[in-house]
């Protein structure tokens, strides 16, 4: 009998965590604790605190946040591309746009995606006493399940904004409750959106405004990602109270041109207060080895992401964001190597995977204020991060579409490395469009993918529909 992806991970993880109430310690080394029937596994605060932090651990998956989505948020598009001379094979079926529904990775990055969900349900729905450290540990497990669902919905379904039928369109399975025999369909576009607001509205009247550090949630961390999600709905008007309810809180600020660099290069997560909102913990313990993503970049390990010409030429001479790109040599010629990731030998801590920055936030308000017809307010928001990141920058004075296009200018800028490029084409309905002047391109690749192409969103994996009867493949595959 074949079984698909979602439920056979939810067989799984029932077999995995029965023991978690009697060694939850030694358990959580091998497995964290996720979807299984409430009064087994969730008996108390205690174990609950276990469930989370196998959810937590669960973002780390190697086609998750380990890896594959933040380099797939800029190979995509036009800011890395893989070296044609000398690599390791990977990712080289994402950059040509070859990827069909039996492509190991599309299916990796489903299932962990619906994996995460699955333990962050097992927390939402546990049946034990309201207190406030309940209260907090369910708005975190609800940031993880909106943050799960956005990027399923980004990776395999139409932009919400592609038109206006969009939102009827097929989105992804809505998984909220724990049912082994469940063959669920795919739900509407517009319904997977309006659960995620729906998790991200009640878990920021959950959570606290601070936590123990950058690698939890907060109730601004569930703002910020509201501010994103409005932003890929075209609402700009609630993007922008999101984004000034994280603003206003007075919590968060950026870091120093003259400190950049080191920022980027801890590998711990920080305390409350600093630029980094939310991350992805990789400690000297719990990583991917030479999976990891600054294994990707870094010479040290695979190198085989780089920096296209076309981006670094972006960056002024005095933008401390320009010391992240290094030129350094491969295969006996000059390329440009990204130092956003530089601990990959570093035996006390690996590069955290960056979820949301401060600096996100002041974008996704310059670029609502914009939208919105307030430009003031827009340069504002935008000078106070460029003028951060180059002091001797005297700022935008633009206005209407140019101010627009100088704050897709900055994002491509500012978000470089951390998967969010393709995103911005694909919710402004905007072709791909790489530069090849300088031959960072092999002759293979393609250079341009239009905005009405399948290939824009991934393939539902084989597996999945094999499984499921009720399951529809994408068009174009």
């Amino acid at each position: 009998m074949k079984t698909s992806i979602i439920i056979k991970s939810i067989l799984y993880l029932t077999i995995c965590t029965v023991f978690i109430s009697s060694c939850s310690k030694k358990f959580l080394d091998l497995a964290p604790p996720s979807q299984i029937p409430q009064n087994e596994a969730i008996v108390d605060e205690s174990s609950m605190k276990d469930a989370v932090a196998g959810m937590y651990a669960s973002l780390r998956a190697v086609d998750f946040f380990g890896r594959t989505l933040p380099i797939l948020g800029d190979l995509l598009a036009d800011n890395i591309y893989i070296d044609p001379i000398q690599n390791s094979n990977r990712y080289l079926i994402d950059m040509t746009y070859t990827y069909t529904e039996n492509y190991g990775n599309v299916a990796s990055t489903w299932a962990s995606a619906y994996n995460t969900i699955l333990r962050a349900n097992n927390v939402i729905n546990a049946n034990i006493p309201k207190s406030d450290i309940v209260d907090q540990l369910k708005g975190e497990a609800l940031t993880i399940r909106a943050l799960s669902y956005f990027e399923l919905v980004k990776f395999f379904a139409r932009p919400y904004t592609a038109d206006p039928s969009a939102p009827n369109a097929l989105g992804v399975p809505l998984v909220l409750t724990f049912d082994a025999k469940a063959k669920p369909a795919r739900n509407s576009v517009g319904q997977v959106y309006n659960q995620i607001e729906q998790d991200l509205t009640a878990a920021y009247n959950l959570l606290n405004d601070q936590s123990k550090n950058s690698s939890y949630v907060t109730k601004y961390v569930a703002a910020g990602l509201l501010a994103r999600m409005y932003q890929f709905k075209g609402d700009f008007a609630n993007a922008n109270n999101w984004a000034l309810t994280v603003v206003n809180s007075g919590m968060y600020s950026l870091a120093d041109s003259a400190s950049l660099v080191t920022y980027w290069s801890n590998p711990f997560p920080v305390a409350n207060g600093l630029e980094t909102m939310f991350e992805v913990e990789f400690d000297n313990i719990g990583n991917n080895g030479t999976d990891n993503l600054d294994a990707f970049f870094s010479q040290a390990g695979y190198g085989d992401a780089l920096c296209t010409d076309n981006l670094y030429g972006n960056y002024s001479i005095t933008d401390a964001r320009r010391a992240l790109i290094v030129q350094d040599t491969r295969a006996g010629r000059g390329v440009l190597v990204v130092n956003k990731y530089p601990n990959t030998t570093n035996p006390n801590g690996k590069d955290n995977t960056k979820i949301m920055r401060y600096a996100e936030v002041l974008l996704i308000l310059a670029e609502s204020y914009n939208v919105l017809g307030d430009d003031a307010s827009a340069r504002q928001a935008l000078n106070q991060l460029a003028q951060k990141r180059d002091p001797q920058f005297i700022g935008y004075s633009s206005s209407g579409d140019t101010l627009y296009n100088d704050i897709y200018r900055e994002r491509r800028k500012e978000l470089a490395f951390e998967g969010h490029r393709y995103w911005d084409f694909t919710r402004n309905n905007a072709d791909v469009k790489r530069d090849n002047s300088t031959n960072n391109y092999g002759p293979t690749v393609p250079l341009i993918l239009l905005a009405s192409s399948p290939r824009r969103i991934y393939p539902i994996p084989r597996q999945e529909l094999n499984a499921n009867p009720n399951m529809v493949q994408n068009p174009g595959y």
